[in-house]
């Protein structure tokens, strides 16, 4: 890196420092200030900040993992949670902002009742703010760990955890607030970052054409590299349709989207939407989000992945692919602006995770069973406190994380079989805690229980923490089997569960139903008016006019780039779906005065 790159990244550092600094007070008044901002962010921020936070170092360098490893196809584990996306931008953006919840483990206590309530909130609080956020965290700073010793060459470690440093004081002292506004900022730099590398990448081989071509003729591409669903193909008769891609594709579209713990929008996007200033402001975020995630952030990636098939056919490293184009064909000061996005991108998840981790643990745990009745500024420093211990319980997770998208597929199986009640639990009397509670234990069991298969049937050292797939009857367990076995797994128990114990009383759900309007079944409760506003009116007619606006927008840019004739037919029809949903959706139970 040229000295014009150094004083780029410098400058950031000092932007995110002084922003820090800056908010110090505003942030310190109350947890609310702290952890959402005071509830006054307008749709645009808060929807950038979105799509800014779930974009990580780690990001385009595990996308660029599955396409060499896969295809293009494979993005689609990901890919599929649009639809579940799409439910948090129809139905539970104005819920969740209705509720007026600090956090979305402060639910629990209003939906549920009694000591399995309060249990359900504790235990879920922790096992979030800690073993998920660890996980997540320590592959965020493996990923980042790979991208500095290949751009920098610098030592890793020591450079890794000053950004660490950075990111935690600014954090520490500007709260939600400064997380938002830096995100801000890191978005703008990571997609003219990622656009400008892809453009030069694929000049470097000679345009899309010649890619298109090179890819053809290379024997080490995957079979179906620039496929975006998979062919429909027959496996050897030893392995079976559940070994092909499109068996795999079938279970990321029909199970995957609905049954994660994000199923009702995910812990730091709820964070987001209850920051809005009202419910229709949520509802823009939240759809501003899944345009910006799903249509425009990720080719620029997948162009970077394909070209590095080309350039470096025989790496085995896929992950490290990325950041070795990145250093092959970026000059002074593009290199800077790429270098700066990579650190960027890198301290908004950090941040925050720890933010978003630290409001579990104080909201959650310490202000509901340990110290309830204290100033908010006593919260405010226990928050502070919190953020430090996070990122130090977090530090020795990185170094046993081989692979970061295996460390993906751990974390969504964790809470596989959770997504269906938390669905459910906002419009059906029925469910309870102990609904809750079972689903999310047999999720983690499950998976822990397969994580433990595998270590036992390795050979002794060769065992790789959420590397190593187990094997079921004969088949290598892959994300879309594991998902099989855990959300049936989950399904039934929690159904079973909720027809053995007893539903929650009477004057709990009407408390709960006239504070979020939410419409559906509610059986004891005799008033028909409590749907009147509710978002399920007119929500399957949005929810499909918005799953094909993005995927139309999606597989329109990805077919005009390589070159496939329905590009042209795919955008119109995302465009005039736009149109549509724009007057229509955005209107659809719309609150007066919302």
């Amino acid at each position: 890196m040229a000295l014009v790159d150094w004083l780029i990244v410098l400058a950031y550092i000092l932007f995110a420092l002084g922003l820090g600094v800056a908010l110090r007070r505003r942030s310190g008044g109350s947890t609310s200030e702290f952890f959402l901002a005071g509830r006054s962010l307008p749709w645009w921020i808060v929807g950038t900040s979105m799509v800014a936070t779930t974009f990580a170092a780690d990001t385009p360098l595990a996308i660029t993992e599955m396409v060499r490893g896969a295809g293009i196809w494979k993005n689609w584990w990901w890919w599929n949670i649009a639809l579940g996306g799409l439910l948090g931008v129809f139905l539970f953006s104005r819920l969740w902002r209705r509720a007026q919840v600090l956090t979305d483990n402060e639910l629990i206590e209003l939906r549920y009742s009694g000591r399995p309530a309060a249990f359900l909130r504790g235990f879920k609080a922790c096992w979030f703010a800690i073993v998920y956020n660890f996980i997540v965290m320590g592959w965020v700073i493996k990923g980042m760990s790979t991208v500095i010793e290949v751009l920098t060459g610098l030592p890793p470690g020591p450079v890794t955890w000053t950004l660490v440093c950075i990111a935690v004081l600014y954090t520490v002292l500007a709260g939600f607030r400064g997380v938002v506004m830096t995100d801000l900022v890191q978005f703008i730099l990571a997609m003219g970052g990622s656009i400008a590398l892809a453009w030069i990448a694929v000049g470097r081989v000679g345009g899309l054409e010649a890619l298109r071509e090179k890819l053809a003729q290379l024997p080490s591409a995957p079979e179906h590299a620039t496929a975006m669903v998979p062919p429909v193909t027959v496996a050897p008769l030893a392995e079976g349709f559940a070994a092909t891609p499109f068996f795999s594709f079938l279970v990321f579209v029909t199970v995957m989207w609905w049954s994660s713990h994000n199923a009702d929008g995910g812990g730091y996007i709820i964070q987001r939407m209850s920051s809005c200033r009202n419910e229709d402001e949520a509802l823009k975020a939240t759809l501003w989000f899944n345009i910006a995630n799903y249509a425009l952030r990720v080719w620029p990636w997948i162009l970077v992945a394909l070209v590095s098939l080309v350039l470096y056919p025989a790496l085995m490293d896929h992950k490290a692919a990325y950041p070795m184009v990145l250093n092959e064909v970026l000059g002074p000061g593009l290199k800077g602006v790429l270098v700066t996005s990579f650190l960027a991108a890198f301290m908004s998840t950090i941040d925050t995770h720890l933010n978003w981790g630290a409001s579990y643990l104080v909201n959650d745990v310490y202000k509901r069973f340990l110290v309830r009745q204290a100033e908010e500024r006593h919260y405010v420093l226990v928050s502070r406190l919190c953020i430090v211990g996070l990122i130090a319980a977090a530090a020795g997770l990185s170094f046993y994380l081989s692979s970061i998208e295996k460390a993906w597929v751990f974390v969504w199986a964790a809470g596989a079989g959770i997504g269906l009640v938390l669905i459910l639990r906002w419009f059906w009397w029925r469910v309870n805690a102990w609904s809750e509670l079972s689903a999310l234990g047999t999720s983690i069991l499950v998976t822990i229980g397969l994580e433990i298969l595998a270590w036992s049937q390795s050979l002794p050292g060769s065992y790789r923490l959420f590397a190593t797939a187990p094997v079921l009857f004969g088949q290598e367990l892959g994300s879309a089997h594991k998902a099989l076995v855990v959300v049936p797994s989950a399904i039934l128990v929690w159904i079973t569960v909720t027809l053995l114990t007893p539903p929650e009383p009477r004057e709990v759900l009407e408390a709960f139903v006239r504070r979020v309007r939410p419409g559906g079944w509610w059986g004891p409760l005799a008033d028909p008016a409590t749907g009147a506003d509710s978002p399920l009116r007119g929500f399957l007619g949005n929810w499909l006019g918005g799953a094909l606006l993005i995927y139309g927008l999606t597989f329109g840019i990805g077919a005009a780039l390589l070159g496939q004739g329905t590009a042209l037919a795919l955008n119109l029809l995302a465009f005039a779906l736009g149109l549509l949903l724009l007057r229509r959706g955005m209107a659809a139970g719309r609150v007066e005065g919302g």
